[in-house]
């Protein structure tokens, strides 16, 4: 069994609209799809907010490569365009773990080289799965650790910038 976390998100258009896309998109293989989140966006760029969200997805026959493919086909039926580095996008599929696979491939790195420190990665996938593990840490501690370095001025609390969004919902 191959199982993968999608980080999927979103801030142009149709917001909610784009990750229920990505959540048709992945519908044959899902498991779990968290609640929806709010988040401020990461990196140097000025953008409008985000709506987050992570799908559990199984499929015994897929590789790293088919979940890459899968959240790019889901990205292209968005109209999304990799134009500007964290720039806005219509959908971004982020395939950011596979089982427990470790790899440096340039087109491919798992587990995702920056979800430890992204709370709009962490808080969804935690709510979806209270006992998951990213490279055999648990992220409940990883949560935990990002509130634990906003008190020392690094500002990813979970808290400051993942706003829950209950009255939105992808299913």
């Amino acid at each position: 069994m191959s199982t993968a976390v999608l980080s999927i998100g979103s801030n142009l258009g149709d917001r909610l609209a784009h990750l229920q896309g990505a959540v048709d998109a992945m519908r044959p293989w899902l498991r779990a799809v968290s609640p929806v989140y709010e988040t401020a966006p990461w990196g140097p760029v000025e953008q409008d907010d985000y709506l987050n969200a992570v799908l559990l997805v199984d499929d015994a026959r897929a590789t790293p490569e088919d979940w890459l493919e899968r959240a790019r086909a889901a990205e292209q039926a968005a109209g999304r365009s990799r134009g500007v580095r964290w720039g806005p996008r219509t959908l971004d599929v982020d395939v950011v773990a596979v089982d427990d696979i470790r790899s440096d491939d340039a087109e491919l790195t798992l587990p995702h080289p920056r979800a430890a420190e992204r709370a709009f990665v962490l808080v969804p996938w935690l709510a979806a799965d209270p006992d998951a593990l990213l490279a055999g840490r648990p992220v409940r501690d990883l949560v935990a650790g990002l509130a634990a370095a906003d008190a020392d001025g690094a500002h990813n609390d979970p808290d400051d910038g993942v706003r829950p969004r209950p009255d939105l919902v992808v299913a």
